[in-house]
């Protein structure tokens, strides 16, 4: 059965830093074309925002964008996995917390983010 890191592009992550603005983090999304940023402090995972959380958490609530620092707003009680970790019980692991991203994790060290899709291709070929 295929391990994360089989399938995962490593260093497939798009990044901001907790002080970031809401807008800033969404141009980044745009920019590379993805749903979701995680937020770093210094080198470390701290939370993720995704197109969800902006719905839900600013613009549903009224909160300027353009003024929102990332780190007020963000999923902060994150589910991750690690590389060593099968797709299957990395599916299980987001159909039960309701996710659509995961972090991959080497250790303390984040290493990519993969998508349901990216898991739904793998349990297609099977």
């Amino acid at each position: 059965m295929k391990k994360l890191r089989e399938i995962m592009r490593e260093g497939f992550l798009f990044a901001v830093r907790t002080d970031a603005t809401v807008s800033e983090a969404v141009r980044t999304m745009t920019e590379h074309n993805v749903g979701i940023v995680v937020v770093l402090q210094d080198d470390r995972l701290v939370g993720v925002l995704s197109e969800r959380d902006v719905v839900r958490r600013v613009i549903d609530k009224g909160f300027d964008p353009t003024v929102t620092p990332v780190d007020e707003v963000m999923t902060q009680e994150l589910v991750v996995a690690s590389e060593e970790d099968n797709y299957r019980a990395a599916m299980r692991m987001m159909d039960e917390a309701n996710i659509r991203h995961l972090p991959v994790m080497r250790r303390t060290q984040l290493v990519s983010m993969l998508s349901i899709r990216d898991l739904m291709r793998v349990a297609m070929q099977r």
